[in-house]
């Protein structure tokens, strides 16, 4: 087969152009830390690519769900400590007035501070966070406890908020029987009785009735702490599923900067020798001559 000058130079030219490219792929590796730029570099690394970013995504969207558990939750654990608190004073001195000693402008100092302690327990019960009232299921725009006249009209749905993959985890407290109609009504009847001259028997028969509120208040807190408890357990498991995620997408995505510059370097002076082999290549012509 016969060589010319112009096969020559046309086999060098092209295989300059291969070398500009490799050059051109090192460089933009080096500068963009990844591997690929686009799909077609390589569709197995782009197709895993979207797989570990919708995984990583996923994870930290219910993570953000999370947080609304925990903005429901910690809210309502303080709303009921409060309301533990308050009932524990209601029983305090449901105790100090079924002691025949008090006078009737003693009793009725009581009865006082009995309906102030009402109130209290109906602001808890209408306690809002984000414009949301967390006692009142899932009709949150809607107050449970009808401060005017103590009426509870309350929603007992659950608020179900999913913070894993197929788990949805309730994040409310219910309002029965917590703040039920009939807690407003014994404390009215309490203080009622404390004005009216009720019989010690009569007073101290609320000691019972007050301590099974307390109960009420005390079960849902525990049932509150044990799901409080399995957020923080599920929260653990998807920080572990992130890190996961963010380091198999590192690998899969994100080029080795040392091998990247080493092939560089490597490709530049193959660049420089092809370069240096062409001009020897290129033999002169009788132009070069008539100069």
């Amino acid at each position: 087969m016969r060589v010319t000058q112009s096969m020559l130079s046309n086999n060098m030219l092209r295989n300059l152009s291969k070398s500009y490219d490799n050059l051109g792929k090192y460089q933009e590796q080096l500068s963009t830390g990844k591997k690929i730029s686009r799909p077609s570099d390589d569709p197995v690394v782009a197709m895993k690519g979207i797989d570990y970013r919708s995984q990583l995504t996923e994870v930290k969207q219910y993570q953000r769900n999370i947080a609304e558990v925990h903005n429901w939750m910690d809210n309502s654990d303080s709303a009921l400590d409060k309301a533990t608190k308050a009932m524990q004073r209601v029983r305090e001195l449901t105790v100090q007035a079924s002691n025949g000693t008090y006078e009737t402008g003693q009793r009725e100092n009581i009865a006082k501070e009995i309906r102030q302690l009402k109130e209290h327990l109906g602001t808890i019960a209408n306690t809002k966070v984000n414009n949301k009232y967390i006692f009142n299921g899932s009709n949150t725009t809607a107050a449970p406890v009808n401060m005017d006249n103590f009426t509870v009209a309350a929603d007992n749905s659950d608020v179900n908020i999913s913070v894993s993959a197929g788990v949805n985890l309730k994040s409310n407290v219910t309002p029965e029987p917590v703040f039920e109609q009939e807690l407003f009504e014994e404390l009215e009847n309490f203080a009622s009785g404390l004005e009216s001259g009720a019989s010690e028997e009569e007073l101290g028969a609320y000691i019972s009735t007050f301590d099974e509120d307390i109960n009420n208040i005390v079960n849902a807190r525990a049932d509150l702490g044990a799901r409080m408890n399995r957020v923080e357990l599920i929260e653990d498991r998807l920080e572990t599923q992130k890190v996961s995620a963010a380091k198999m997408m590192s690998e899969n995505e994100d080029a080795d900067l040392e091998k990247v510059i080493t092939d560089l370097k490597t490709q530049e002076s193959v660049h420089r020798a092809a370069m240096g082999v062409g001009a020897r290549i290129i033999q002169p012509t009788l132009m070069d001559f008539l100069r």
